[in-house]
């Protein structure tokens, strides 16, 4: 593997993929200045850029004023396209159906006493009692997950786009491998959170199962696509795209899937990535 500082350059990229927390982000939230500069760049260079994310639409303003070009997001590890240029408007949607929901609630109780629970729907979450609650969302619903998941008439209810499962006193990564041992047959259970906070999608629901139907819309190949990542949630992603980086502050399980390395969120190693790849393209035509 290359050094952190000379990552290895794509050929002709079509598609930049890149998670949001931890990776494009610093970490108070900011876009740099020259992060900005590297992303439209690389769109004025016909590369597109999709934002990645396990956050859902309606948090995506941290990144809102640097939509270029299409103006599509991944949202909610893969459950949701949003078009950020209508207001993060949703364009497809791959839900958790809501008795699998509700098998794995009750699957995860058991192997996990004390775990509590929030559901996020398209319209927005809602979450148990017990569990921490959302100040960017003031209007969420607070009952047990059951009832939050119960609909009337089948299929009358909202989607579910993933559950939030969240353990006080559990190791993350021991948490992550109990879930996935005890549930993982019903559903993909993956983590970003540093504590030990779970996301459960559909099955085969994942970034990068998402990313690979939006590129095949596109007629854009694995190959030709550059992604970034540094949690557990991205490293099917890191492992589908040709070519990968872990951020220099990522999960081990990241720097594993990645194919190269970048150095931190807080050192803007995406846009590093960028500026070598628009310069190893410009390089040919130094000669004339």
């Amino acid at each position: 593997m290359t050094s952190s500082n000379e990552p290895p350059v794509p050929v002709a990229p079509r598609l930049i993929a890149t998670d949001l927390d931890g990776t494009l982000l610093r970490d108070d939230k900011t876009v740099s200045d020259r992060t900005v500069a590297a992303l439209a760049a690389a769109e004025e260079a016909g590369i597109e850029v999709f934002f990645v994310t396990g956050r859902p639409a309606r948090w995506m303003d941290v990144v809102s004023d640097h939509v270029h070009g299409h103006g599509l997001a991944i949202c909610a590890n893969g459950a949701a396209v949003a078009d950020l240029h209508a207001g993060g408007a949703l364009l497809k949607i791959r839900a958790l159906e809501r008795p699998t929901a509700v098998d794995v609630v009750r699957t995860l109780r058991a192997a996990a006493p004390g775990t509590s629970f929030a559901v996020e729907l398209a319209t927005g979450i809602h979450y148990e009692p017990a569990y921490p609650p959302f100040h960017l969302d003031p209007g969420a619903t607070v009952a047990v997950a059951e009832k939050l998941l119960h609909e009337e008439t089948a299929g009358a209810g909202a989607p579910v786009l993933k559950l939030l499962a969240r353990h006080g006193a559990l190791d993350p990564d021991d948490f992550l491998t109990l879930a996935r041992t005890a549930a993982g047959d019903r559903a993909c259970i993956t983590r970003s959170s540093p504590t030990a906070l779970l996301e459960v999608s559909g099955a085969g629901v994942s970034k990068a199962s998402t990313l690979e139907l939006c590129c095949a819309e596109r007629g854009i190949t694995a190959a030709e696509v550059v992604a970034f990542g540094d949690m557990p949630n991205d490293v099917e992603m890191l492992s589908w795209a040709g070519t990968s980086y872990a951020m220099g502050n990522a999960h081990p399980a990241a720097f594993a899937a990645a194919s190269g390395r970048t150095v931190t969120n807080n050192e803007d190693g995406v846009a590093v990535v960028i500026e070598r790849i628009l310069a190893e393209r410009a390089r040919p035509l130094a000669g004339y």
